[in-house]
């Protein structure tokens, strides 16, 4: 267990440097998706996304130790004619949450996307992770009720 200061709490936007540290949230990420624990596979394609400039990465520390992680993708909406941002992951280390690490977080990804002038930030959220779901609520984010989201998959 991390002693916690929550008012220690920095967010930045990561660099090359800090691939270990994104790589070992980013396989506890996976595990807590569901995903078998592969750290060399969480480094490896954290490593692709930084060499070709695919996401945006957010690193969340406290006191110093590497406590949560946000990834952008930048996209674009044709019909907005304009940038549009994906809020693919975020993940808190257990030691770090109820401690605003989250909040942070978001603040910093949306001053982000905003400065860029884009038109939204998009995420998708499990219907039973009701924790996110009040986070992004007292954020003011908007359920979509207008469109399914659906999705297609190679045969198997």
């Amino acid at each position: 267990m991390h002693p916690v200061d929550e008012h220690a709490v920095t967010v930045r936007q990561a660099v090359f440097t800090d691939l270990d540290a994104l790589a070992t949230l980013f396989d506890a990420y996976r595990r807590f998706q569901g995903r078998r624990a592969d750290l060399a596979a969480a480094r490896d394609f954290l490593r692709a996304r930084f060499e070709h400039g695919e996401s945006i990465v957010f690193i969340a520390e406290v006191g110093g130790v590497p406590a949560g992680f946000a990834q952008l993708y930048p996209s674009f909406s044709s019909v907005a004619l304009c940038r549009v941002y994906i809020l693919n992951d975020l993940f808190v280390d257990a030691f770090a949450r109820r401690r605003h690490v989250a909040s942070r977080l978001l603040e910093v990804v949306e001053a982000y996307a905003w400065s860029f002038g884009a038109s939204r930030i998009t995420l998708n959220v499990a219907r039973t992770n009701a924790d996110a779901q009040a986070l992004y609520d007292a954020r003011g984010w908007t359920r979509d009720d207008q469109y399914f989201m659906v999705h297609r998959f190679p045969p198997s």
